[in-house]
Parts: structure tokens; C-alpha cells; sequence
């Protein structure tokens, strides 16, 4: 049986991790949001001519690119046991709870996608958010063990499968040069070396940044399985929230552990994760982010490592975070409005590069593209606290838990008996966390 927790307070190492990371994923977000959907995936596709553009690529490789969103699914599957646990504790079905939020965040996940990005991740996460809801009674020991045996399979069948793409090329390069290639081998290897989207692609892909309404139109054309169609994400994603979730149970991503394994998780994860990855973005250089190549590290073996990572960054900012201290304040108001920043960051985009407003989609490199990131993680920090001095829940965080419960949830705070001022003072780590 799930064990409620005694007291529904918040708890501070959950929301700056989840606050960190929400603000790590809008500096890879924003290059799908203002370049075309291929450089989002494929770098010199679009806007990668420059030094500055293959610095920002890097230094994301390195530091970023995957990393943030695992950790992010991580902080998603300890905040769904976290729900669940508050849920029985207060006297509901905790799986109801949980199905209710999942269903709500799934519509809002494709209104998301249908209307303003292609990105979308929320739908996917609603799904299989459904599916890790099914291990909530499983021990943190082996919930550990399934999510590492998951992660396992999926980078080996990530790396079989990219990795075998690089041996199809070499060997269809060395017919051609042995000259027994066929028409179909000359041609791949043709479209292997083509690195800029074609024009025709590019056009396409501005039409549907003219507007709303063109989005729209695209969607319409993909269909409404497309944001659940996101191939072998969903082995990686469900393996990363049983993680979450084990990490909950066992006290780590609560911050309850001793501070020299943390410092030992922190040191050693980012050490090997920097390491790795080192080590991978120097092939891609060595191979001038030709296509095989590129792939297979980014999609075959990087994979491998980001989990690792991941944790190595929610060690380091348990460790970092001083309790009550201005800025672990201001990332955890972040971390209690990452729905809201998650949405706020594609209203931005949108008005931004859209063709109806700032109409810049398409026109800048990837280093440009990512100048609007710290001004965005800026407004973050400033509005996130701001607001909750105010309110009891971000604005998309209470819609979601209104609709939930299909009820009107109190939005405004009320001050204290005998205390003055907006919202009671700016106390934000003592209000229930579900």
C-alpha cells in the first residue's frame, strides 16, 4: 500500500530541479520554434554557417541538448508519485487523481500542438504518465532496477540501429569507390553529404509559421495520432519517470540523503557524462556533421549517458541549493510554474517568429535564435515569484487543477490572520505541493 506523507508541504529540492530544468529545455526549444522543424534535429539543415553557430551547438551538446529533458521527465515521474501519495493522503483515489491530471494535461498537450507548436511534449508525457502510474506500488529498490534495465535496452537498441546506419554508408562509400555501387547507393550517399534543407522544404515550412490558422491547417494534415507517434522516445521517457519515481521513494530527489553522496553522485555522473560526450562531439566534428555520423551520436549513443547526466545535475542542484535562499527561491517559483513557463515559453516563441507578429522564423542562425534564451530565463525568475506571492498556483497549473477536479480551485492567496501585504509575505515553500 502507498504511504501517505504526514504533512503536505512543499518540498524545496522538487521544485528547483524542476525549475532548472524547465529553463534548460527552452534553450533547445527555442531553435524548433524559430528555425525550420529539420535544423531542430539536423543543425547544418538550417542557420549553421557561422563559428558562433557551431560554439552554441556545441556548448548545448555538452551541457544541455537531452540532459535538461531527462531530467525534466525524472522531475515528472517523482511529482506524479508525489500526487498520488497527497492524493490518498488527503483521502481520494490517488489513481483517479492521477488519470484526471493525465487526461487534462493530455488535452492541453494537443491544443498545444494543434495550435501553436509541433514540439509538443505534454501529450507525450500525459501518455506514457499513464503507464508509470501502473509501477506506483513498486519498492524504490527494484522500481530502480526496471527503470536502469529499461534505460539499458533503449540506448542498445538506439545504438544498434544508428550505429548500423554509419556501416550502410562506409559500406556503400567503398562500392562506389570500388565502382560497383548501384544508381540507389550513389544516391544515398548523395543525400547523406546534402546538409542544407532544400528551398522548396524551407518555403513549405514558413507557410506554416504564417499564422495560427496555417498551423492549424498543418496539424490537420499530420493528424491527431502525430504527437503521440514519437517512435523510441516512449522506451526512454517511461524508463526516465520510473527513475523520478524510485528517486522520490528513496529519499534522493528529496533532498533527505547524506551531502558527500550526493557530492559523490554529482561528481562522478557529470564527470562521465562530460566525458562521453566529449568524446562523442569530437567525432561529429572529426566527421563535419555528416549525417550518418551525426545520428548515430545524437539519437544511437548519446543516450547512454543522458540519464547518467541527469542525475549528476539533480545531485549538484540539491547540493547548490541554499533552503531559503533568494535565488533557490526564485528556481523554485519556477519549478511551481513549469507548466506555466512551459506554455509561456511557446506564447513567446510565437509572437516572436510567427509571420503574424515578429515574423523572424526562418530568418536567424542558431546562435541567434538562442540570444533570446537568457533574457527569457530572466523573465522566469522574475515573474514565477512574483506571481506566487500573489497566487496559490501558477495560472495553466490552476486551470489544470481545476479541470482535474472539476471545480474552481482558489487562485488568490489570502494572508495569514494578523499579517499584511500581498499574499501574506513571500513564504513560497510552505503551500501544498499537489
Amino acid at each position: 500500500m502507498i504511504a501517505p506523507l504526514p504533512v503536505p508541504t512543499r518540498i524545496q529540492s522538487l521544485d528547483v530541479t524542476r525549475g532548472v530544468a524547465v529553463m534548460g529545455i527552452f534553450s533547445v526549444n527555442v531553435v524548433g520554434m524559430a528555425m525550420i522543424q529539420q535544423a531542430y534535429f539536423y543543425p547544418p539543415a538550417f542557420g549553421f554557417e557561422t563559428l558562433a553557430d557551431r560554439l552554441m551547438w556545441l556548448g548545448n551538446f555538452l551541457l544541455i541538448d537531452g540532459k535538461l529533458r531527462a531530467l525534466f521527465s525524472i522531475m515528472f515521474g517523482a511529482s506524479l508519485m508525489l500526487v498520488i501519495e497527497r492524493a490518498v493522503a488527503a483521502g481520494r483515489s490517488g489513481w483517479r487523481t492521477h488519470v484526471a491530471r493525465m487526461i487534462v494535461l493530455m488535452g492541453f498537450g494537443l491544443l498545444h500542438w494543434a495550435m501553436l507548436w509541433w514540439g509538443d511534449i505534454l501529450t507525450h508525457y500525459a501518455a506514457v504518465g499513464l503507464l508509470a502510474a501502473l509501477f506506483a506500488r513498486v519498492k524504490a529498490r527494484p522500481l530502480f532496477v526496471i527503470a536502469a534495465a529499461g534505460l539499458v535496452v533503449h540506448a542498445g537498441l538506439s545504438a544498434f540501429f544508428e550505429g548500423r546506419g554509419i556501416v550502410e554508408y562506409e559500406q556503400m562509400v567503398d562500392r562506389i569507390d570500388a565502382g560497383t555501387a548501384t544508381p540507389k547507393m550513389i544516391a544515398e550517399v548523395k543525400e547523406a553529404r546534402q546538409s542544407d534543407a532544400p528551398a522548396a522544404a524551407i518555403a513549405k515550412d514558413k507557410a506554416a509559421h504564417r499564422d495560427i490558422a496555417s498551423h492549424f491547417a498543418w496539424a490537420k494534415q499530420q493528424g491527431i495520432a502525430a504527437p503521440f507517434d514519437l517512435g523510441p522516445l516512449w522506451l526512454e521517457t517511461l524508463p526516465l519517470m520510473l527513475l523520478g519515481m524510485a528517486g522520490f521513494k528513496g529519499g534522493f530527489l528529496t533532498g533527505q540523503w547524506q551531502r558527500r553522496r550526493y557530492r559523490k553522485v554529482a561528481v562522478v555522473a557529470i564527470g562521465v557524462s562530460l566525458v562521453a560526450y566529449a568524446a562523442l562531439a569530437a567525432l561529429v566534428l572529426a566527421k563535419d556533421f555528416l549525417a550518418p555520423y551525426f545520428f548515430a551520436v545524437n539519437f544511437g549513443f548519446a543516450p547512454l549517458f543522458r540519464p547518467i547526466a541527469a542525475m549528476g545535475y539533480a545531485a549538484l542542484i540539491i547540493l547548490l541549493a541554499t533552503p531559503g535562499g533568494a535565488l533557490t527561491t526564485r528556481f523554485a517559483a519556477v519549478g511551481r510554474t513549469a507548466f506555466s513557463n512551459y506554455l509561456g515559453c511557446t506564447f513567446i516563441g510565437t509572437l516572436l517568429f510567427f509571420g503574424f507578429a515578429g515574423n523572424l522564423y526562418a530568418t536567424l542562425s542558431r546562435f541567434e535564435a538562442w540570444l533570446f534564451v537568457v533574457p527569457v530565463w530572466a523573465l522566469m525568475l522574475l515573474w514565477s515569484k512574483w506571481w506566487l506571492e500573489r497566487f496559490n498556483y501558477g495560472p495553466f497549473e490552476w486551470a489544470w487543477r481545476s479541470l482535474a477536479r472539476w471545480q474552481l480551485q482558489p487562485l488568490r492567496r489570502v494572508p495569514p490572520p494578523g499579517q499584511g501585504g500581498v499574499g501574506g509575505g513571500s513564504n513560497l515553500s510552505s503551500e501544498t505541493a499537489e
